[in-house]
């Protein structure tokens, strides 16, 4: 399966938005924040042109697949799902992003961003349940308990996050003493990861 290899501040030019794709290192140092940084990449990337209703509708696809990292193929996957499931369809797409495993390790402070919360599941390092994943997209459940690999708590990258952990959502609580998080509770729609307006994405697939 492809995936995207280029730069991710590239793809925030883009959106035309800070989508926050390196975690905090988003914060210091930031292309998009350079003088050049809000045009969308390429020669033309200056221009300013009225968007098309379809346009707006792709843009926010597009955004939400570049916050979670994810292909064409298993994004449409996910609308599937969330489209046979009772409801608005655009709050349990959002919903069933959100409680993927590795958003999940990012949103509990085991990584500095997506991207390596995925590496570290695929490469066996989390726990859940007392069980190894490796599986990027395992959809976590109320009263899962999620923790590394004791080899991995020495890791120099997760000492330091250890030092200043992130603030975690109310839907999520974790102990800094064991390095363990617990899903309290499905995530509220305040709480998504990114302010991405669903219903965008539901008329699109819709067409």
């Amino acid at each position: 399966m492809s995936r995207y290899t280029g730069s991710v501040c590239k793809q925030c030019r883009t959106e035309r938005e800070k989508l926050f794709l390196k975690g905090d290192k988003c914060n210091a140092n930031c292309t998009f924040e350079r003088k050049r940084g809000k045009n969308a990449p390429g020669q033309h990337g200056a221009r300013k042109s009225k968007m098309s209703d379809y346009g707006k509708h792709l843009r926010e696809k597009q955004k939400a697949k570049r916050v979670f990292g994810l292909s064409e193929q298993q994004f449409k996957r996910y609308f599937l799902v969330a489209d046979g499931m009772p409801g608005m369809t655009g709050d349990s797409l959002m919903k069933l992003l959100e409680l993927r495993l590795d958003n999940t390790v990012f949103k509990l402070g085991f990584s500095f961003s997506r991207k390596m919360a995925r590496q570290l599941v695929m490469h066996g390092l989390v726990m859940v349940n007392g069980k190894k994943i490796d599986v990027p997209r395992y959809q976590v459940k109320t009263g899962d308990v999620i923790t590394v690999k004791e080899k991995y708590k020495t890791n120099a990258n997760l000492v330091k996050l250890m030092e200043n952990p992130v603030a975690v959502p109310s839907w999520l609580e974790f102990d800094k003493a064991t390095i363990t998080g617990k899903v309290k509770n499905e995530p509220s729609l305040e709480e998504f990861s990114h302010p991405i307006n669903s219903q965008l994405i539901v008329e699109l697939y819709s067409k």
